[in-house]
């Protein structure tokens, strides 16, 4: 019986993206305990976005973790069209984000911890600015606040 290898050609739900790994080590009696932190960022591109944070002895398993966690903390964001809803403006600890709507055809002018965020939110036009801190774990959660701030008119 021969064996066919198989290729998973089913379309994922979330698309995963990997924003940061850290390398961290612990002092113990022992010597140097040495592991992994990873940040990740999961969405579906229809509005649904999430971010997780996970550590492991090894990078594969942090990875599995930070998924695992951003998958089970979604939040839905509300979009018109293509782009937001307003300008937004949040500042979360020491980091600070600036998102406005753009026109049809703009494309995302993000940097790269915003930019991960929207695009796997599905957000395709869009304008950012990172005003405060430079850490890019800080300024993905400020990017989560401010996609959390939208409301919608209800009728």
């Amino acid at each position: 019986m021969r064996y066919q290898q198989r290729t998973d050609t089913t379309p994922r739900e979330f698309e995963e993206k990997i924003v940061q790994v850290n390398r961290v080590s612990k002092k113990t009696k022992g010597g140097n305990k040495i592991g992994f932190s990873v940040l990740a960022v999961v969405g579906d591109r229809k509005g649904r976005v999430g971010v997780g944070l996970g550590g492991a002895p090894d990078v594969s398993s942090a990875v599995r973790k930070a998924v695992s966690y951003a998958k089970k903390h979604l939040i839905t964001v509300p979009m018109r069209g293509r782009t937001i809803l307003h300008e937004v403006r949040v500042k979360r600890g020491a980091a600070q984000v600036l998102l406005k709507p753009a026109p049809a055809g703009t494309g995302v002018i993000a940097g790269g911890a915003v930019r991960a965020v929207v695009e796997a939110c599905g957000i395709r036009d869009i304008v950012s600015k990172i005003l405060g801190s430079k850490n890019q774990a800080s300024n993905v959660y400020a990017t989560m606040e401010a996609l959390k701030k939208f409301k919608t008119k209800k009728i």
